[in-house]
């Protein structure tokens, strides 16, 4: 079976919540037209709008003149997107677990922790104010899995 070319996508949107509604609605019709399956595509989603809560709220500070780089690729196995903010930055090292205790009712670091939980990279720049996210249609075999299986 030939390998579909990736569909690239680059697109800057203003720091407004309802700013990643159009921008939700091509990458979601991207992966359903790719043949991902619901369980990706309703991860994809939910971390996608985690990414642009925390790069609006976070990184732009609410400043609607501000903007939101969103890239993303969809191919035939993953989905990958970057997400830069106009901020600062953040160590991500330094939000606290939320699910320790001292930790359960604070509402910092949830989103992170969702992020996390659904995508299966995720990673920020130097800075801060980059992440990038792939989702991968097969999940990639960890390695001891895999000498575990040839042995």
């Amino acid at each position: 079976m030939a390998s579909k070319t990736p569909i690239s996508r680059s697109t800057a949107v203003p720091s407004r919540p309802s700013a990643i509604v159009e921008v939700g609605k091509k990458i979601l019709s991207e992966l359903e037209a790719g043949d991902f399956s619901q369980e990706d595509i309703f991860a994809v989603h939910l971390a996608l709008e985690e990414a642009f809560i925390n790069a609006i709220k976070h990184g732009n500070k609410m400043k609607p003149e501000k903007e939101v780089k969103v890239d993303y690729s969809v191919g035939s196995d993953k989905v990958e997107i970057f997400m830069t903010d106009e901020g600062n930055g953040f160590d991500p090292n330094s939000i606290p677990d939320p699910r320790s205790g001292e930790n359960l009712y604070k509402t910092e670091g949830r989103g992170l922790l969702l992020i996390n939980s659904y995508m299966d990279v995720v990673e920020f720049n130097e800075q801060g104010n980059r992440v990038h996210m792939v989702r991968y249609k097969e999940k990639p075999r960890l390695a001891a899995t895999a000498s575990q299986s040839q042995a």
